[in-house]
């Protein structure tokens, strides 16, 4: 293989790996997390002191512009939907479309066990009441992660909603991009904020007053959660101000794998690899397949095709990377243990037997099964959410979802005789963890003096415990 290739070679042919080794061995980004936090924490915490006035600083600092107003303004939200181009538009609403009609069904039932006459245990699904979803800007812009952030929090039944996107330097009243706007107006979300970054989160997470606006002089109540993509400054703060609020995830550098074997399509799986080292020069690519020749193929479709994308030099440089690289295996069973070891943000399948191999996956944030599923397809309008577990954290974690957004609350319902039955149960367990007034406050439904230990048996027999 020449050395021009742009991708490097991880080749795991004749070896019997653990599983400690097996993980060592995938690429992964390096990511300076202590000099984000060293950055961030202070943003978090002028925020919090100062509110909107921090707001106006940090969009000067970082955005290089102030909006006319932090909260956009509805009537220029309904401005952005009117400007939009209509194959944009019907673009836009066949997303929406799509991503609700999967929604809906994901959308839990309450349930419940009766374990024995008067004993009841149900589970209510709640949903969150207030979230803040941000939409990142940077290199591109996503009124995607608009639709999939705030249609299954929707669907959940979440009551508050709130957008915070960068503010637009190249907009003449520094509003943010106007097909986010569009987007947000066309979900039924009114509660936008021009503002990026770290300070977004901080503001989310804390709220933040005006004090130079003494008609309105809150500008933003906190929420309960926050969710979306962005930076590793944004992901840091919501590291750091998890536990206060809830997230979604600490996301990193986005990811695709694609299972290949010697029948697919080269070109193909070249372009698709292009198309997610587009993102960011972090992202990562990575081909695992059982076939040398399928490799060389992709290898040499990669130096025809990466000249000639927009972005060519992006995708160089995170084709190139360290968290970048074709996975050459025995056999198609240690291409799907690898598979499962690098536990990808989005896994393409592309196999004689898509389904078996499909069957045997046990980590990855979304499974695109077959050539005509490529990863794209769920980045805008497959109506699957493309809000996912990045840097191997599929492994215990799943990806956004109506879920996301709802939280299980038990309600335990016990009559006399259902509690009556395991009043002297629960006493002796109480007992052994040496929480004796745990069995008291049980026993002092049915027992006159349940601290009297040395007439308690009898008590106990005389109402009918034992």
């Amino acid at each position: 293989m020449s050395e021009e290739n742009y991708m490097r070679i991880i080749d795991l042919r004749g070896k019997e790996l653990n599983r400690a080794q097996m993980l060592e061995a995938m690429p992964r980004a390096e990511m300076g997390t202590d000099e984000a936090t060293e950055l961030v924490q202070p943003i978090l915490d002028n925020v919090k002191a100062h509110g909107a006035k921090a707001l106006r600083e940090y969009a000067v600092k970082f955005d290089h512009v102030v909006p006319k107003s932090l909260r956009v303004p509805t009537d220029v939200m309904d401005a952005a939907v009117a400007e939009l181009d209509p194959e944009v538009r019907a673009a836009i609403e066949e997303s929406i479309r799509r991503a609700r009609a999967v929604a809906k069904n994901q959308v839990p039932e309450d349930f419940h066990t009766d374990l024995a006459d008067g004993a009841r245990v149900a589970e209510r699904w709640i949903p969150v009441q207030r979230v803040g979803l941000y939409v990142p800007g940077g290199k591109a812009v996503y009124p995607s992660s608009v639709i999939m952030n705030a249609v299954p929090a929707q669907a959940a039944g979440v009551e508050s909603l709130a957008i915070a996107t960068p503010p637009n330097r190249n907009d003449p009243d520094g509003w943010p991009n106007k097909t986010i706007l569009a987007t947000c107006a066309m979900l039924g979300v009114d509660e936008v904020y021009a503002v990026g970054g770290a300070q977004a989160i901080a503001m989310f997470a804390y709220g933040a007053t005006d004090v130079d606006d003494p008609t309105n002089p809150v500008l933003c109540e906190p929420v309960d959660k926050i969710t979306g993509p962005g930076n590793i400054f944004v992901a840091t703060a919501k590291r750091l101000v998890s536990g206060i609020v809830g997230i979604d995830a600490v996301a990193g550098p986005t990811e695709i794998a694609i299972i290949a074997d010697k029948d697919a399509n080269p070109e193909w799986v070249a372009a698709d690899l292009i198309g997610q080292a587009e993102h960011d020069e972090l992202a990562g690519s990575v081909l695992i397949t059982d076939s040398p020749e399928l490799a060389d193929a992709v290898q040499a479709s990669l130096l025809r095709r990466v000249p000639r994308t927009e972005h060519a030099e992006r995708v160089a440089t995170s084709l190139s990377g360290r968290q970048s690289g074709i996975i050459l295996t025995d056999s198609l069973d240690q291409s799907i243990d690898a598979a499962n070891a690098y536990a990808a943000e989005h896994l393409e399948v592309q196999t004689a037997d898509p389904d078996a191999v499909i069957a045997r996956i046990r980590n990855a944030g979304a499974i695109f099964r077959g050539p005509y599923s490529p990863v794209p397809l769920g980045d805008y309008m497959s109506g699957s959410n493309h809000v996912l577990p990045t840097s191997g954290t599929a492994r215990f974690a799943a990806g956004l979802g109506v879920h996301t957004f709802m939280k299980p609350v038990e309600v335990i319902e016990y009559d006399e005789q259902g509690l009556k039955e395991l009043a002297s149960r629960v006493n002796a367990f109480a007992v052994s963890e040496d929480l004796p007034a745990h069995g008291e406050s049980v026993l002092s439904r049915f027992v006159a003096d349940p601290y009297d230990k040395t007439t308690l048996k009898d008590q106990e027999k005389e109402a009918g415990l034992r």
